[in-house]
């Protein structure tokens, strides 16, 4: 990695993370990055797609479609 930044995050946020997933990373740095990284690698045409499916049944339900 290239040179870090500092962000600042509320400390009972930080605690309940550590609690929860401090057995799946070695640090709350190592959460934030890999929550990040899937954030900017997850192709938002997915979540598009599947708001276009929920709609749809919803139609379908009312008997529109």
């Amino acid at each position: 990695m290239s040179e870090s930044r500092a962000v600042r995050l509320p400390a009972d946020l930080c605690s309940a993370a550590e609690q929860k997933f401090g057995s799946n990373f070695g640090s709350l740095d190592e959460l934030v990055i890999f929550l990040l990284q899937e954030l900017l690698t997850s192709d938002s045409s997915d979540l598009d797609q599947a708001e276009l499916e929920v709609v749809e049944e919803r139609l379908r339900d009312l008997g529109y479609v």
